[in-house]
């Protein structure tokens, strides 16, 4: 059972919420705006699947009987967003092993492909299959199995949208699908096809994440429930920045996942909640929620029940927020740009770029010339109206030192600071950075790769695609006129520890 801790709402909020979570309940498409019902109308089945998602079961029995055949010991996901934040959780809560491939980094790539895939089965996750990222891994698996003598049939699972380019490509190539349901967007989607796929094949009952959800649905329509206190409090300017912290709750990577739903579901029209996922819950200056009932505030429950009540509460947050919770318009933002660099960089080569400042380990590349590094952290905190964001394009799991880069400017400047990897969080905060309020100052990080991993049948490389997809992002922010600078690390560890260093700084 849900239980919370600490959250005051206005009773105007409650009274709002309580007179429409019955209708939620119901799926009524039309509580989000006559300019939100088409999309909305296709995209609340989530509320379902608690119930529904139990037909897939006999099928991932299947499918699980059929990996035991295949002897695989290693599994690997690729998938952006929605399709990996949640099956990541799951495999951390049930302590389960899960190699998630959320990045175009090409040293990530290569630490998942370069080695004996024999044992491998790889999980392609992607309602569409056009995601940039996704297709890229996909065809770099395909390429490597084949390359290792390998049949990829045997090594490849797909989860999609019946009928998608994906789903259809897949079963021409002979590989096993599992089809989601289409009327369930991607940050929605813990509980359907490609939260669950992932979870079984690492060996995780996932009908207990189904029963534990669909027991604590049954609170919250009542009156003041879990879900409108927690709604009601997230729309008010107390907690317009917010953060989530999993220490201590078993929930390991929970916020993460909680972030992707809330920045990308709210961010838009220059409204929104911002998530910040926290270390500890030691913060004097914005709220932070746990996920047990240990501090100020606190929602506690099981996976299954927080998937579900987080759902709830956001979709009951931007009702009154007045945003559609299901669109993402800025996302294509940073597409569109790369896509143009990519084109541009084919016909004519990647432009070599005059930094305007230096150090020995580091390039800074930025609007002016400063002589520190130290002045650039002021300046970007100077800049910011509301928050930093730091956006790292570097690789999860190695350089994992420069996350302590958000706590320590936060500390210094106390201003909210987010923390993201890139590309990933393009598909999370990354809508919230355009598409919010207008308050935000962007601190970029890209370094040195030491190898290109290819992308068969594409005209360039992994390399190309991470740094393209880094430089559209930071052009699609200056377009908007808002402060980045980038740094750029020509030795990635020396780099980190010059920047932090420099951070401390005062």
């Amino acid at each position: 059972m849900i239980e919370i801790k600490g959250f005051t709402s206005p009773a105007e909020n409650k009274k709002a919420l309580n007179s429409i979570t019955a209708r939620l309940a119901a799926k009524d498409a039309t509580l989000w705006g006559s300019q939100a019902q088409a999309e909305a109308a296709i995209r609340l089945n989530w509320i379902d699947l608690p119930e529904t998602s139990r037909e897939l079961l006999p099928l991932l029995d299947a499918l699980c009987a059929w990996s035991r055949e295949m002897q695989h010991e290693e599994y690997v996901l690729c998938g952006m967003g929605g399709s990996s934040l949640a099956p990541e959780v799951i495999a951390a809560v049930y302590k389960k092993t899960l190699t998630v491939l959320d990045s175009t980094d090409p040293h990530h790539v290569k630490a998942v492909l370069s080695k004996d895939l024999s044992r491998s089965c790889f999980v392609i996750g992607s309602k569409s299959g056009s995601t940039i990222e996704t297709a890229s891994q996909k065809l770099a698996v395909e390429a490597e199995l084949k390359k290792q003598g390998l049949d990829p049939r045997n090594h490849l699972v797909v989860v999609t949208d019946p009928n998608s380019p994906l789903d259809q490509a897949a079963r021409e190539s002979g590989y096993r699908v599992i089809n989601a349901d289409p009327n369930v967007g991607g940050r929605f989607s813990a509980l359907s096809a490609f939260g669950l796929t992932p979870a079984a094949l690492i060996g995780v009952d996932v009908s207990v994440l189904l029963d534990d959800a669909a027991e604590a649905a049954k609170a919250f329509v009542l009156e003041d429930s879990a879900v409108v206190q927690v709604a009601a409090a997230l729309a008010t300017s107390e907690f317009k920045y917010v953060g989530f912290s999993d220490s201590g709750s078993g929930l390991h990577g929970l916020g993460d996942w909680i972030e992707q739903l809330i920045a990308e579901s709210t961010g838009k029209d220059d409204k929104g909640v911002l998530p910040v996922v926290v270390e500890n819950t030691d913060n004097p200056f914005y709220p932070v929620i746990s996920f047990n009932l240990a501090n100020q505030y606190g929602v506690s429950g099981t996976l299954g029940e927080q998937f579900l009540f987080w759902e709830w509460v956001t979709a009951l947050t931007s009702y009154l927020l007045k945003v559609d919770p299901f669109n993402q318009p800025n996302v294509t933002e940073a597409k569109e740009k790369t896509s143009a660099l990519l084109a541009r960089w084919a016909n004519s080569g990647s432009e070599i770029l005059i930094p305007t400042f230096e150090t020995e380990h580091i390039s800074v590349f930025a609007a002016q010339k400063l002589d520190s590094l130290n002045a650039y952290f002021t300046q970007a905190a100077e800049s910011s109206d509301g928050y930093l964001a730091i956006m790292a394009y570097l690789h999860r799991g190695v350089d994992d030192e420069i996350i302590k880069l958000r706590k320590l400017l936060e500390s210094r400047f106390q201003i909210p600071t987010t923390f993201g990897w890139g590309p990933r969080f393009l598909h999370s905060t990354g809508q919230f950075h355009k598409g919010g309020p207008k308050v935000g100052s962007f601190i970029q990080i890209t370094g040195r790769t030491n190898n290109d991993w290819p992308i068969e049948g594409k005209g360039y490389g992994f390399e190309t695609l991470f740094m393209a997809q880094a430089l559209g992002d930071s052009e699609a922010l200056s377009d908007r006129n808002f402060p980045i600078v980038r740094f750029h690390l020509k030795n990635r560890e020396l780099g980190i520890h010059e920047l932090l260093k420099a951070a401390m700084t005062n």
